[in-house]
């Protein structure tokens, strides 16, 4: 296992702080939680393994995916957008 995989504990703890509802895996919160976990770990193996072409598409098809739910969260309700960027202190 390498250091940048999401542990199943790590998982979880995402999923019980950005879930909207008990039992809740599916809401965008908490899609675009584990995506960010994901990209930071993507991001981090690319800066010790520059040339890793196959690993930087990946990394740039989940950016995409999070982008589209953030989109999707944005025209859904301003609120919920601001606070979801905000917690996880991305940029827009």
């Amino acid at each position: 296992m390498s250091t940048n995989t999401m542990t199943a504990e790590r998982r979880a703890a995402l999923i019980t702080q950005y879930a909207t509802k008990p039992g809740d895996t599916g809401s965008p919160e908490v899609q675009v939680a584990l995506l960010s976990e994901r990209i930071s770990g993507l991001t981090e193996h690319l800066k010790i393994h520059a040339k890793d072409f196959h690993s930087r598409r990946g990394l740039l098809v989940l950016v995409g995916q999070r982008r589209g739910l953030l989109d999707y969260l944005k025209g859904k309700s301003r609120a919920r957008y601001d606070a979801l960027i905000a917690s996880l202190g991305l940029r827009r």
